[in-house]
């Protein structure tokens, strides 16, 4: 089947329209269930991953979805090969909780194993992120939901000392061996798939994560990084693919340890 082409602006909206129904939960109260993993969901990641589901059934019918949620209920599409997108309707949930700003919603697009569109968008923080076809955008966006400013990013050169970006819920051990190996003047801690975007914006140049992340927690992430000029590595220097099913001693869609990284050294 022909990759089918689908409209950045589109999948923006829908980015949107899900994270004003994430603050309107927020703001309506809290409630929290467990999965079967132990890990937390609430009625916003439930109303998001709805409203994007449809969103995206009407936008690209043909393109199988990926999606965090439906995949903890066993919804999974049997067949993933070349295109197909993956969702993360709230990568956050313990920030969303716990009351922080640093949760967001990721929608990407998938080719071959390759994020080729992502949208990453932080509606508490007003800002959302953006790339494809090796362009990618930091947008302002207003409490109602409009587009209220809009510009270019690109990776910077790596400096000499350069500044890190690592998980502020999630860091290892592991994480600051690997950071011992770089010269680092400062390392700062975000949440959620929002470090990447630090790093595509040009203000950091270094995300490793040596820990436990799924592919819908970073391919929009990762998709912004790249068209902003990135890249995304396993530890033995491979790019991060996506669409990873049956593996070896892990479940489908488990990504590896991974370090994202912006512009070469200067």
């Amino acid at each position: 089947m022909d990759a089918v082409a689908v409209n950045l602006a589109a999948v923006e909206s829908l980015a949107i329209a899900a994270g004003q129904a994430i603050l309107a939960v927020r703001d309506g109260g809290i409630s929290i269930c467990l999965k079967a993993d132990a890990s937390p969901v609430t009625e916003a990641d439930q109303q998001a991953e709805a409203l994007i589901l449809e969103g995206l059934a009407a936008l690209a019918p043909t393109v199988p979805v990926v999606a965090e949620e439906a995949t903890a209920a066993g919804d999974v599409p049997t067949e993933i090969d070349g295109q197909f997108f993956l969702v993360d309707p709230l990568d956050g949930t313990r920030e969303f909780v716990e009351g922080r700003a640093d949760f967001t919603v990721n929608i990407a697009l998938i080719e071959e194993g390759v994020p080729v569109l992502g949208v990453v968008y932080a509606p508490a923080r007003g800002v959302l992120y953006s790339g494809s076809a090796g362009e990618a955008f930091l947008a302002t966006i207003g409490p109602d939901g409009a587009v209220a400013d809009r510009r270019a990013i690109t990776v910077r050169a790596r400096p000499s000392q350069i500044a890190a970006v690592a998980s502020r819920s999630h860091r290892t051990p592991e994480t600051d061996t690997y950071l011992a190996r770089y010269e680092v003047a400062d390392c700062v801690s975000v949440g959620s798939s929002l470090k990447f975007c630090v790093v595509a914006a040009g203000e950091a140049d270094l995300y490793p994560r040596l820990g436990r992340t799924m592919e819908w927690d970073t391919a929009a992430g990762d998709a912004v990084l790249r068209a902003a000029g990135g890249s995304t590595t396993t530890l033995d220097g491979r790019p991060l693919v996506y669409g990873k099913r049956h593996q070896a001693g892990d479940c489908d869609f488990a990504n590896p340890h991974f370090v994202a990284f912006g512009g070469a050294p200067a």
